[in-house]
């Protein structure tokens, strides 16, 4: 899969995609993430990538030109996403779409934003992660490779792993516990050390269910409460099991 990031710090993202788990996908082959320098597509002797807005206004706004010229020589897989508060808000199913499209570009945004005949004319779209300022959308776009190569198949090691964690089923993952099976008198529940594969699993449904239930009810409200079988399952591991 082909992700390309167009920023005018390109080795701040690069050398955060060269790293763990996103670096040892692109040495598979699994992932190729390429990162261009908006700099480079600059005219004159200064490398400018800015100006100051029409109509006047604090701040600086990245022209159109250098984005224009460093999009059309990269050719780079669509959509193009524009990083920033206007789009859609990058969830946990919006991830499992991105990791499905077989590639996708984002433009990372910087000062008051980006001339807006970029947004309008070259963007296919915006992305957001969130409710927030940030200085820039280098941060958003390592966000994105983060949330969004770890979906793509082969990347992680366990195949299950991506399909077992928050988010995945819309509730929040259940509590782990490894080594030692007694840490300052606090012990890991009897359940998981049991061996009976199919109990181990609906105590961790149960668990999943309760965590969201008491950190983030509006995910149990999104996903209309508690079915028969979920009260079922709190019916047979009650909080205190």
């Amino acid at each position: 899969m082909r992700i390309d990031v167009f920023s005018i710090f390109p080795t701040m993202v690069g050398d955060f995609a060269s790293q763990s788990l996103l670096g040892r996908a692109a040495q598979k082959g699994l992932l190729d993430i390429r990162v261009h320098d908006l700099r480079e597509h600059t005219t004159d002797v200064h490398r400018t990538v800015d100006d100051s807005p029409f109509g006047g206004g604090a701040g600086m706004v990245l022209r159109a030109e250098p984005i224009y010229a460093s999009v059309e020589a990269a050719e780079p897989p669509r959509p193009l996403f524009l990083l920033g508060p206007g789009g859609r808000r990058l969830d946990q199913d919006m991830a499992k779409e991105l990791a499905e499209t077989g590639g996708f570009s984002m433009l990372c945004g910087r000062y008051e934003g980006v001339d807006d005949r970029v947004r309008t004319d070259l963007c296919d779209g915006e992305l957001s992660i969130g409710d927030y300022v940030l200085g820039g959308g280098e941060v958003a776009a390592m966000v994105v490779l983060e949330a969004v190569g770890r979906l793509i198949p082969g990347v992680m090691g366990n195949a299950e792993s991506a399909g077992d964690e928050s988010f995945s089923h819309g509730l929040l993952e259940y509590p782990q516990f490894t080594k030692p099976a007694v840490f300052r008198d606090m012990e890991v529940p009897e359940v998981l050390r049991s061996g009976d594969h199919g109990r181990i699993e609906r105590w961790r449904r149960s668990r999943a269910l309760l965590r969201t239930m008491a950190a983030r009810p509006d995910l149990m409200e999104a996903r209309g409460g508690l079915s028969e079988a979920d009260q079922a399952l709190l019916a047979e591991f009650p909080p205190e099991s």
